[in-house]
């Protein structure tokens, strides 16, 4: 087994990753490959210095990728080169000083309670398949806060509508259970009717399927989202990520404590929950202002 095998089982079994993040380290470790192979006649990039390094990431600039992109792909090589060290196939990481390239913070902005609420207003009274699964998709997202990769690989077995609860994996293979409220149970065997009516199904274990009986996949969800919140709203980014962003932000600005949002979102840390505040804060400014005593004067 070389050092590219072995790094792949680490990410799987040790690190627990997603086949999705799997694939992406991968992917860019075989860039730098070829790179290295084009540009230095060198093979094997277990013993390579930080020259060699620099020189990919100025051919990335230099092909317009943005900093977000280079920095990404530099990571996949930062987690090789400590998995070489673990296994003491070499001694210093050639990224031991490396800095990221500096990137600008954007906001994520989320959808608006009423561009949510106009979103499945247009979505009323579904009818066929397709029109039923999209709704529950936008719903679940919103109701929920699950991430594109937990909806998309929702088992069947793992959908339990006496309980109103619904098991989803996550980051790194953690499981976790999420509530369903009792309004979108309703959805859920609405679908189910007419899942049981699809002509073929190729792929039984997932609950959601396309018109064929296959597996969704990224795009496919993206699109949907995008679609349907196109005709409400004006933002720039309109995807399965933004609805989750607005399920967190939404349940912060009507009372919930970080702590249950945190468990909902199934992270691991406060800091990475904390990033949905900014928005709270806004609505609790504006209650603030308009409440205090000292502005009434």
């Amino acid at each position: 087994m070389n050092n590219k095998d072995a790094f792949r089982d680490y990410l799987q079994m040790e690190k627990k990753y997603s086949p999705h993040t799997v694939n992406a380290y991968l992917t860019d470790l075989g860039y730098f490959e070829t790179f290295n192979k084009l540009q230095f006649d060198q093979e094997n990039i277990d013993q390579v210095n930080y020259n060699q390094i620099r020189s990919w990431i100025v051919s990335l600039v230099d092909d317009s990728l943005s900093n977000v992109t280079v920095n990404r792909k530099i990571a996949s090589l930062k987690a090789f080169y400590k998995f070489l060290l673990k296994t003491k196939q070499i001694e210093v990481s050639p990224l031991l000083k490396h800095k990221a390239l500096k990137t600008s913070k954007t906001l994520q902005i989320p959808f608006s309670e009423k561009e949510v609420a106009d979103a499945l207003t247009h979505m009323q009274n579904p009818a066929g398949f397709e029109d039923i699964r999209n709704k529950l998709i936008v719903d679940l997202f919103y109701t929920t806060g699950m991430r594109r990769a937990e909806l998309i690989n929702l088992k069947l077995m793992n959908v339990d509508l006496s309980s109103c609860t619904i098991k989803v994996l996550g980051k790194r293979n953690k499981e976790r259970i999420l509530p369903v409220l009792p309004i979108i149970t309703k959805q859920f065997s609405l679908y189910m009717k007419e899942r049981l009516c699809l002509e073929s199904i190729v792929d039984n274990e997932f609950f959601f399927l396309t018109k064929k009986g296959l597996k969704l996949n990224d795009t496919f969800v993206y699109r949907l989202i995008n679609s349907y919140f196109s005709a409400v709203s004006e933002k720039v980014k309109k995807s399965p990520h933004i609805l989750r962003h607005s399920f967190a932000t939404h349940l912060l600005n009507n009372g919930a404590d970080l702590n249950s949002v945190k468990e909902l979102l199934g992270h691991s840390s406060l800091a990475s929950t904390q990033i949905y505040t900014h928005n709270s804060l806004s609505e609790l400014k504006k209650v603030y202002k308009d409440a205090h005593p000292r502005n009434q004067k």
